[in-house]
């Protein structure tokens, strides 16, 4: 064999490759010293870190143009209900006698098979109230994992009150209550003999103990979420909102703005209070979508479309709320007027009352949904003399929006609440607090898991 022959197989190349000779020398170095890995670019992270941030910042900026794209629509389509359900339309309150801008739907559909073969007629129907505090209808009904579909998925009738953009002329807050006085009413000749549950998140929670203090025997138990009754109370330092309707002088700035809005007053004003209490939220929420941009864009832009749908008040429920509530904190202590000749008094409720509150919920802390109790009923036996039933639970970090929005926490606590009516109605009279033992943590659990 030749020597070139020899050197092609000795470094393993085919015979009809080039071989190309080092020095001997640089032969020996190269078995003597292995070769050192290559110097990393000292360009190359920063180049890197650039491009994602061009990246994300061209997706984050087109995301904040779809959500305004977004806003754009939903306003020019009339501001509908967000349910993401299909229902059909029972009771227009823009057409009784004393019109109020609200209305009365059946769940008729949720897309899910499950349905038609859950449903027990033996259960009470279920009536979901959403908040009118600035937002539009739709929250506890969002998604499927929601309010309404739990109570679809145990087995319950279910029916949603509503509510349109623009008050009725002269609309008061006696107007709304007698409205859903109907809605009550409609919904128990539809089931005799099974009281509906009454379901209220924030502002409706209130409304329907107002509405429980009227109706004796006509509503089955009140489930409470997030719902303030007590307005002064909470944490000193904690919860600084509570007092900022003294601190203002007044209600002289609900009129102006009542001024401002011909008459209306408009709900980005209560949003942007909410958006006071945590200022920094603002901050989290787009840098969360700026870090996640890939993942939580659709989860974003659902969202911003009831966040940013703003519903008008009229100046006179605005005024009688804030007046109230928010000021005069009447209505832990029976002074709250609704109409001439009726005053609401929280011991005339009969009905099971259970309420939901969070310690990390910052626009409704729990004193505000629980501190009412002992200024109403002084001692454990003037509770239990009204024959009153109230039930309790907390959760220790879910956020305001969070008790009737978090699809996990419909999964878990909506779920036990749904579960538990019936034993609920059959408590003696006394307060009660539940508590969900649930060690492994997974939110689809069943009673009696």
């Amino acid at each position: 064999m030749s020597e070139t022959a020899a050197n092609q197989t000795r470094v393993g190349r085919c015979p009809s490759e080039p071989v190309t000779r080092l020095p001997r020398a640089a032969q020996e170095r190269e078995v003597a010293e292995p070769s050192a890995p290559a110097l990393p670019d000292p360009f190359r992270e920063p180049l890197d870190y650039l491009r994602d941030f061009c990246e994300r910042s061209v997706l984050f900026w087109d995301t904040l143009r779809q959500r305004a794209d977004n806003m754009i629509a939903h306003a020019r389509a009339g501001k509908p209900s967000l349910l993401d359900f299909d229902y059909e339309l029972l009771l227009d309150a823009r057409r009784f006698e004393h019109p109020a801008n609200y209305a009365l739907v059946r769940i008729t559909r949720a897309g899910d098979v499950c349905f038609d073969e859950c449903l027990d007629e033996s259960k009470p129907p279920v009536i979901v109230v959403d908040p009118r505090a600035g937002h539009g209808p739709g929250i506890g009904g969002f998604k499927r994992d929601s309010e309404v579909g739990m109570a679809m998925h145990e087995g319950h009738t279910v029916y949603f009150v509503m509510f349109f953009p623009e008050p009725c002329l002269d609309q008061t807050l006696a107007d709304v209550l007698h409205s859903l006085r109907r809605f009550v009413e409609e919904v128990a000749r539809r089931h005799p003999g099974r009281p509906p549950v009454l379901y209220g998140n924030c502002q409706a929670g209130w409304a329907i103990t107002l509405l429980s203090a009227d109706c004796e025997g006509l509503v089955g138990p009140a489930v409470l979420n997030g719902s303030p009754l007590s307005y002064w109370a909470g944490e000193p330092g904690v919860n600084p909102m509570r007092i900022a309707g003294g601190l203002v002088g007044g209600a002289w700035l609900t009129h102006l703005l009542a001024d401002l809005g011909d008459g209306r007053f408009d709900g980005a004003w209560l949003a942007a209070n909410f958006e006071n209490l945590k200022p920094e939220a603002v901050w989290e929420k787009y840098a969360n979508l700026f870090a996640h941009v890939d993942t939580e864009r659709e989860r974003f832009l659902e969202f911003e479309r009831w966040w940013n749908g703003f519903y008008f008040l009229s100046r006179e429920e605005i005024l009688t709320i804030v007046e109230n509530l928010f000021i005069g904190d009447r209505l832990e202590q029976g002074r709250f007027r609704i109409c001439d000749g009726c005053t609401a008094d929280l011991t005339r409720i009969r009905n099971p009352l259970v309420i939901f509150a969070s310690y990390g919920d910052n626009i409704t802390p729990p004193q505000q949904a629980l501190g009412w109790i002992p200024a109403v009923y002084k001692d454990d036996a003037e509770l239990r003399a009204a024959g009153q039933r109230i039930v309790y639970l907390t959760n220790p970090h879910v956020g305001h929006l969070g008790i009737f929005v978090s699809a996990k926490v419909a999964r878990l606590e909506h779920r036990a609440i749904l579960e538990s009516l019936e034993e609920i109605e059959r408590l003696a009279p006394g307060l009660y607090e539940m508590k969900i033992d649930n060690p492994t943590g997974d939110p689809d659990w069943h009673k009696p898991q």
